[in-house]
């Protein structure tokens, strides 16, 4: 029997009803306890999250590492495999405040494939400097004496899918009226740029009056700069000495007439040169 405001205690209930509160104290004790552990236990999904970073970063690892040339992400650079096998160059680096300057590794990275009109080259050794007539192959000439040619640069090529050499000359000039006469000069006086081979020396130049089609260098001038492309046979001997040898088993295609490829050479590298120097 109870007083008017008493109930009767519940089991499990002590003095004043503190054990039932007790005991739900220890049970939501237990239940956070339960979920902390559950927090920390590895699941599966969580499993799959780790291996998946993991392996990102494995990748990553790999494609800077592997030892291909190029650049493999921009910025980053030639490994230093194909590093070790960086073209010859003679002559001084151009200063790097000038943003018009001849800087070959800027034109044509040594560590990557040059193609232009589906013909494929890759950058051989170079030459550069301030004194233009250094580029002819008879310097007594003077042929640019007073011409207002500030620097030049020459850079040997390779044919990727074909045995041809080609050399490429690049004449820079203070405007483009400058360069349209230098040009037509040039023009005038067939062979009389030097051909630069891959260590940077200069080839025989081609008897008088012996050059084919296809073997003819291309001049052109574009902004206020000139290049000077021709091309030679594999071993850059002049086109005039190739009738003297046996013809290859497997005949290539000719360009117009004349060495296999040549022509084809020269006109893809003269555009490749130009190109920069289109808007300048």
């Amino acid at each position: 029997m109870t007083t008017q405001g008493e109930r009767t205690p519940t089991p499990g209930e002590g003095q004043d009803g503190q054990a039932g509160q007790r005991t739900g104290g220890g049970a939501e004790g237990a239940d956070g306890t339960e979920r902390s552990r559950r927090g920390r236990r590895l699941t599966g999904r969580r499993a799959v999250g780790w291996v998946v970073m993991v392996g990102v970063v494995a990748a990553g690892g790999w494609i800077i590492t592997r030892p291909m040339p190029g650049d493999y992400i921009p910025g980053l650079g030639p490994s230093a495999k194909d590093s070790a096998r960086t073209p010859p160059v003679v002559g001084n680096p151009p200063p790097t405040t000038d943003p018009e300057a001849l800087n070959a590794d800027n034109l044509f990275p040594a560590q990557r494939t040059v193609e232009a009109a589906g013909y494929k080259a890759r950058r051989g050794g170079i030459r550069r400097g301030e004194k233009c007539d250094e580029v002819l192959q008879d310097g007594t000439q003077e042929l640019l004496k007073d011409s207002g040619c500030q620097a030049y640069l020459i850079v040997s090529f390779t044919g990727v899918d074909h045995p041809v050499r080609s050399s490429v000359t690049l004449l820079r000039f203070a405007d483009q009226a400058a360069a349209a006469r230098a040009a037509d000069t040039l023009r005038g006086k067939p062979g009389a740029v030097a051909f630069i081979l891959a260590d940077t020396n200069f080839a025989p130049a081609p008897s008088a009056g012996s050059a084919k089609p296809g073997s003819e260098a291309r001049v052109e001038a574009v902004g206020h700069y000139v290049t000077v492309t021709s091309s030679r046979p594999g071993d850059a001997r002049p086109a005039d000495t190739a009738s003297s040898n046996p013809a290859p088993s497997t005949p290539t295609p000719t360009a117009s007439g004349g060495e296999p490829n040549l022509d084809e050479a020269t006109r893809a590298l003269s555009y490749a040169a130009g190109q920069p120097f289109v808007w300048m």
